[in-house]
C-alpha cells in the first residue's frame, strides 16, 4: 500500500501512538540520511516498506505515519560515514533497533551479519560489510500504552521501614509447585499469591529485580549453550525483557504492569536493577545492533587520540557517554518512563560511577546527579547506587550525593571477615553495626544511606558462604577463571557438602549469625533470593550465565531449611518491632539526656566499655552493643520522640564461650532473651552474667519492672 508520510514532530523520541497514527522520532547527530523500515507482523517478518525520514530538527529525524497502528514492527537504517578512526560506524546495510523502542520482539541470530564490518577482511573493523541483515535482527514494536491501573498507587514505604529482597523474575518462580506451569518464570508468576505470601511473611517491603530491560545475549555464551541469565547486557532501555512474558509480540509490557499492580496491592514496592553504564554492543569489535549504528560517536565514550576504540570503565567493552546531552536525555527519559508509565518505585544503578564521569573522573556534581535532584518525579524515588566501577578512582562508596543510598560493600566484607574470625575486624564492625557514619556522615546523609547486605546475586549464596572456600565455576565455560577468588568465606572444616553433623550444625549457626547481624544493623537491610531457605549454587560464585535449577529458588524444603526460614522471619519481625534498630540519625555516642545513659555503648565481656587497647587488639573477637531505648532525636509521624526498651546485642566470633557481665542501666528491670543463635529456647536472665556460646549472637531486651502506684481516691 502507499504509505502517507507527514512531517511529524521531533518530540517525544521513539514511536508514539496517539490514537490516530504514529509519530517516529530518531536522534542521530552525525547521520546523513535515516530510513524507517516497516515489517510484517507475522513470521518471517518480511520488510514491507522503507521510508525516508526527510524532516530533521535539532539532530532528530522525524515523520508522522497516519496509516500505522500499534503492533507494527519497525527498525531503522542509518546512512553516514563509515570512518572508525573518526568514531563513525554508520552502515545502512545493518538494521538498527530504536534506542527508544518500548517493546522488542525476536531473537538476535548471531552471524557475521551481526557486525557492521566485514569479519572476513584482514583489516577487521576498518572495512564496512556490504551484506544486508534485516532478517537476522530483532524488531521494534509500536506499542499502545493503554492499561487499566484502577486505584493503583505506590506504597511509598519510608526508608526506615524498608526491607529489600533482591531476586530474579524467572529464578524466583521457575520451580514453584503452586504456580501454574505456564506462569512459572514470568512477570505474572512473580505476582501470584504464593510468592506474595512468602515475601509478606518475611516483612519484605520492596523487591529489587535483577535487570528486566531488554538484553543482548552474548554470542560466546550462546555457543556454549548458556545465556546472559542475569541480564546485565542491556540493548533496550525502555523495553521489558520478553523472556519473562507468557506471550510474545508486545505482551511483556502489559504483563509487567500487571505484576507491578499486584505488588503494590500487597504493599510491596518494585525496584529495578538498571544498567545504563554500558550496552550489549561490546567494544569496537562488537556487533552493530542499536547505538553503534545510530551514532557511535555520540552514544559512547571514545578515546580522544584514536576514536576507533572505546573507553571501558565497566569491564564490558564500552561505556555510555552521559556527557552528551542527548545520551543523558535517553537515560533520564528511560527512568521517567519506568517511573510513570510502568509505575516502578525506584532503581538500583549498576556500576553507577560510570554515569557520573565528566568525562573521565567521577563527579558528585555531574549533570546526571543534578538533573535527577531537580526532577520532580525521579527525586522522589528510591535511588540506590552500586558505588564502584573499574575506571580510575572507581571505588566511590560514600561519595554519592544526598538523596542516594548505596550498596555497602564494606559492610558485606567486614561482616564476613568478622564471622570467619579474621584478625582486627571488631573496630570496623562497630561502625558497620551502627550505620557506617564514617562513610555517609560527610555527605550529610544518615544510616539509611547504607544498604546492608551479606550476599547478593553476585557471589556466593549464604549457604555456599559457609560451605565453600574455593569457587566452582567450571560450568561457566571459563576454566574457573571467572568470579571472585576470595569471597571471605569459610567451610568450617570440610570443603563442600558433608554428612558430618558437627560441621552441619556449625554451618547452620553461622547462617543464623549472618542473618541476625544483618537484621539488627543500622541501615537498610537487603536479603538475597533464597538465603532465607539456604539456597545453594554448589559453590558457583558467578552464576550470571546459569539459566537452570542451579540459579532457581528452591520451594520444597527439607526440615532444616524450613527451620532457617522460620528463624529468618523471626529476626526480621524483631527488627521491625523495635524502632531503635531503624534509626534515621547516627548515634552520637554520648548521653541523650543530662547525666543519662549514652545512646550507644560498646561493651566488653566484663561489662565495662571498650577501651583503645580493646579496639586495637587484633585478637578481639567479641563485642557488645548496648542501645538506649529512648530516642529524643528520633520522631514519629506526629513529631513525638520515639521510645522503647533498651537492647543489648552481643556477638561472639571466637571459638570459646564468653561469660558476659550484663551492664547496669538506669531503669530497674530485667533482661529477656529475644534471639540466641546457639539455642532454640529463650529465657529471662536471673543473674548479672550471661554465657555466650562460641560463634553465636544474642539479642537481649530490657524490660522495666512494673510500677505499682497507689489508687487515686474517687471524688
Amino acid at each position: 500500500m502507499t504509505m502517507r508520510i507527514w512531517p511529524g514532530e521531533p518530540n517525544p523520541l521513539g514511536a508514539t501512538w496517539d490514537g490516530e497514527g504514529v509519530n517516529f522520532a530518531f536522534f542521530s547527530e552525525h547521520a546523513e540520511r535515516v530510513e524507517l523500515c516497516l515489517f510484517e507482523a507475522h513470521p518471517p517478518h518480511r520488510e514491507l516498506q522503507r521510508l525516508p525520514l526527510r524532516e530533521r530538527t535539532n539532530h532528530v529525524w522525524h515523520a508522522y505515519l497516519p496509516d500505522v497502528r500499534p503492533g507494527q514492527l519497525y527498525g531503522y537504517r542509518v546512512h553516514g560515514p563509515y570512518a572508525p578512526s573518526s568514531g563513525h560506524r554508520f552502515n545502512p546495510k545493518r538494521l538498527v533497533i530504536d534506542p527508544y523502542a518500548k517493546a522488542i520482539t525476536g531473537s538476535l541470530n548471531w552471524t557475521r551479519l551481526s557486525y557492521g564490518y566485514d569479519v572476513r577482511h584482514s583489516a577487521q573493523d576498518l572495512v564496512a560489510s556490504s551484506e544486508e541483515n534485516g532478517d537476522d535482527m530483532p524488531k521494534c514494536i509500536v506499542h499502545d500504552s493503554a492499561f487499566t491501573w484502577g486505584d493503583d498507587h505506590s506504597p511509598r514505604v519510608p526508608w526506615s521501614k524498608t526491607l529489600i529482597y533482591e531476586c530474579h523474575v524467572k529464578g524466583m518462580t521457575a520451580l514453584h509447585p503452586d504456580i501454574p506451569e505456564q506462569l512459572r518464570g514470568t512477570y505474572l508468576g512473580l505476582a501470584t499469591q504464593p510468592v506474595l505470601d512468602h515475601l509478606t511473611s518475611l516483612g519484605v517491603t520492596a523487591v529489587e529485580l535483577l535487570p528486566v530491560q531488554h538484553p543482548a545475549h552474548d554470542q560466546r555464551l550462546l555457543d556454549l549453550g548458556l545465556s546472559n541469565y542475569w541480564g546485565y547486557n542491556t540493548l533496550g532501555f525502555f523495553a521489558p525483557d520478553p523472556r519473562f512474558a507468557t506471550e510474545a509480540h508486545g505482551q511483556q509490557v502489559t504483563e509487567f504492569k500487571t505484576m507491578v499492580k499486584a505488588f503494590h496491592r500487597a504493599g510491596i514496592e518494585v525496584l529495578l536493577d538498571v544498567v545504563y553504564n554500558h550496552t550489549g554492543e561490546g567494544n569496537e569489535l562488537g556487533p552493530t545492533l542499536c547505538f553503534r549504528g545510530a551514532d557511535n560517536a555520540s552514544y559512547y565514550h571514545l578515546p580522544s587520540h584514536d576514536r576507533r576504540g572505546t573507553v571501558d570503565y565497566t569491564g564490558c567493552g564500552n561505556s555510555l557517554n552521559l556527557t552528551h546531552p542527548r545520551v543523558l536525555q535517553l537515560v533520564l527519559d528511560s527512568l521517567r518512563y519506568w517511573a510513570t508509565e510502568m509505575r516502578v518505585d525506584g532503581f538500583r544503578f549498576d556500576l553507577a560511577p560510570t554515569l557520573a564521569r565528566s568525562p573521565h573522573e567521577f563527579d558528585a556534581a555531574s549533570q546526571f546527579f543534578l538533573t535527577i535532584q531537580q526532577d520532580p518525579i525521579l527525586s522522589r524515588l528510591k535511588l540506590i547506587a552500586e558505588p564502584w566501577d573499574i575506571g580510575p578512582g572507581g571505588y566511590r562508596l560514600g561519595g554519592f550525593p544526598p538523596g542516594w543510598a548505596e550498596w555497602n560493600g564494606r559492610y558485606r566484607d567486614n561482616v564476613r571477615r568478622f564471622w570467619r574470625a579474621d584478625d582486627g575486624q571488631v573496630a570496623e564492625l562497630a561502625s558497620r553495626l551502627s550505620g557506617s557514619s564514617d562513610l555517609f556522615c560527610g555527605s550529610g546523609r544518615g544510616p539509611l544511606a547504607s544498604v546492608n547486605f551479606v550476599t547478593c546475586h553476585d557471589g556466593y549464596t549464604l549457604h555456599d558462604l559457609v560451605t565453600y572456600e574455593r569457587k566452582n565455576n567450571q560450568a561457566n565455560g571459563e576454566d574457573n577463571r571467572d568470579g571472585a577468588n576470595d569471597s571471605f568465606s569459610r567451610n568450617w572444616g570440610v570443603e563442600g557438602e558433608t554428612g558430618s553433623p558437627q560441621v552441619v550444625r556449625l554451618r547452620e549457626r553461622m547462617k543464623r549469625n549472618f542473618l541476625t547481624t544483618l537484621a539488627f544493623s543500622q541501615g537498610v537491610p537487603m536479603l538475597s533470593q533464597g538465603d532465607e531457605v539456604g539456597r545453594t549454587q554448589r559453590g558457583n560464585n558467578n552464576a550470571y550465565c546459569q539459566d537452570s535449577p542451579l540459579s532457581y529458588m528452591k520451594w520444597e524444603l527439607e526440615p532444616g531449611e524450613q527451620e532457617l526460614l522460620e528463624f529468618t522471619r523471626e529476626v526480621l519481625r524483631i527488627s521491625r518491632t523495635y524502632p531503635v534498630l531503624r534509626r534515621r540519625h547516627f548515634f552520637q555516642g554520648k548521653a541523650v539526656t543530662p547525666g543519662g545513659q549514652k545512646d550507644v555503648s560498646w561493651i566488653r565481656a566484663d561489662g565495662g566499655e571498650m577501651q583503645v587497647e580493646d579496639w586495637t587488639n587484633p585478637r578481639t573477637r567479641s563485642l557488645g552493643m548496648l542501645i538506649r531505648g529512648e530516642m529524643p532525636d528520633e520522631l514519629d509521624e506526629r513529631g513525638n520522640p520515639l521510645t522503647g526498651p533498651g537492647l543489648l546485642l552481643i556477638l561472639n566470633a571466637s571459638n570459646r564461650a564468653k561469660s558476659f557481665v550484663i551492664p547496669e542501666v538506669e531503669d530497674k528491670g530485667h533482661w529477656r532473651e529475644l534471639v540466641n543463635t546457639s539455642a532454640g529456647s529463650r529465657h529471662v536472665l536471673k543473674g548479672g552474667n550471661l554465657s555466650v556460646a562460641p560463634h553465636s549472637v544474642v539479642l537481649l531486651c530490657h524490660e522495666r519492672n512494673p510500677t505499682h502506684e497507689p489508687a487515686k481516691p474517687h471524688h
